[in-house]
């Protein structure tokens, strides 16, 4: 039997590969399965791979995006880069999504050449490794979903191309208690091949890795904006509250390995006037700081009839 998940993998490599309509310009395809609305991380991801198709052997090492218009699944999204600067050490490209002749999203990237310097990392929190947990969308399939407790994401019983298992199981005392982080351990679920031509050349090392900070980027918005409703979900459910990106910054302090696991560690630190901020890190299993974000979200309680 196949594993959907990993169905799901494959379809967002085939989902990243864009197809270049003239210089600069490039068409992406959209990922089905998370709703009539386009993810936000897919659009991140797609607009990082887009940048990388304008650059030679410097890497994503920033994003700072604004999400400004709901796209829709069922249209195909343009993605315009503007070559802004080539530096010897660092590039930078202004990238922006168009649907339907209006743009939804527009991000700004920077890209570093590889270089020696001072070294340090903030340490890991301290959690249960991924082995002693349990994946997510199980335990979510086990408990009923949304269906049977609305406090939990209506996406938490669809298989995601990452394995995500959270330190609080979902449905648990923990989890159900008001707090303001949401650790979670996730992983790609699919092993990432190249041409045979590429992958025996010098270019794989620099392709695999471009792939790998594109998938990052995915990942970095599974969840974030929700994080901001956990203090609150004790009194509150998520259908009671309209949820979506408003902007989103990210920063890849290492290079980042596709085939481990990394902890996505969320928390937030306010909400005020219908918005939530959230803060979060992606770190390797060895406790090394891979990369850091930080959103802002809507959160519009829903009027109620």
């Amino acid at each position: 039997m196949s594993d959907p998940g990993s169905s799901r993998a494959a379809k967002l490599l085939n989902v990243l590969d864009l197809k270049k309509i003239e210089e600069n310009l490039y068409q992406g395809e959209n990922e089905t399965e998370n709703g009539a609305r386009l993810f936000g991380g897919q659009v991140l991801a797609q607009a990082s791979a887009a940048a990388y198709r304008t650059v030679e052997r410097v890497h994503l090492h920033s994003l700072h995006a604004y999400f400004l218009r709901p796209g829709r699944v069922d249209r195909p999204v343009l993605y315009e880069v503007e070559r802004v600067r080539d530096g010897r050490s660092f590039v930078t490209r202004r990238i922006v999504a168009i649907q339907n002749g209006q743009a939804i999203f527009n991000m700004d990237a920077s890209f570093h050449a590889d270089e020696l310097g001072l070294e340090h990392s903030a340490p890991m929190p301290n959690v249960p490794p991924p082995r002693e947990l349990r994946e997510d969308v199980e335990v979510a399939r086990e408990l009923g979903g949304a269906q049977a407790d609305p406090r939990m994401s209506p996406m938490a019983k669809v298989d995601r191309p990452f394995h995500l298992r959270s330190v609080f199981e979902l449905g648990s005392k923990a989890w159900g208690e008001g707090r303001f982080w949401n650790p979670t351990w996730i992983k790609f679920r699919e092993a990432v091949t190249l041409p045979q031509a590429v992958e025996d050349s010098e270019e794989a090392a620099f392709r695999r890795q471009a792939l790998a900070r594109c998938l990052i980027a995915y990942a970095s918005d599974m969840g974030l904006v929700s994080t901001a409703v956990l203090p609150h979900q004790a009194s509150t459910n998520r259908s009671e509250i309209q949820m979506a990106s408003l902007d989103h910054s990210m920063w890849i302090h290492r290079a980042v390995l596709l085939d481990d696991w990394l902890l996505f560690h969320k928390r937030t630190s306010t909400a005020q006037n219908s918005r939530g901020m959230v803060h979060s890190e992606f770190f390797a299993e060895s406790g090394v700081l891979v990369a850091s974000m930080s959103q802002e979200g809507l959160l519009r309680q829903r009027l109620s009839d």
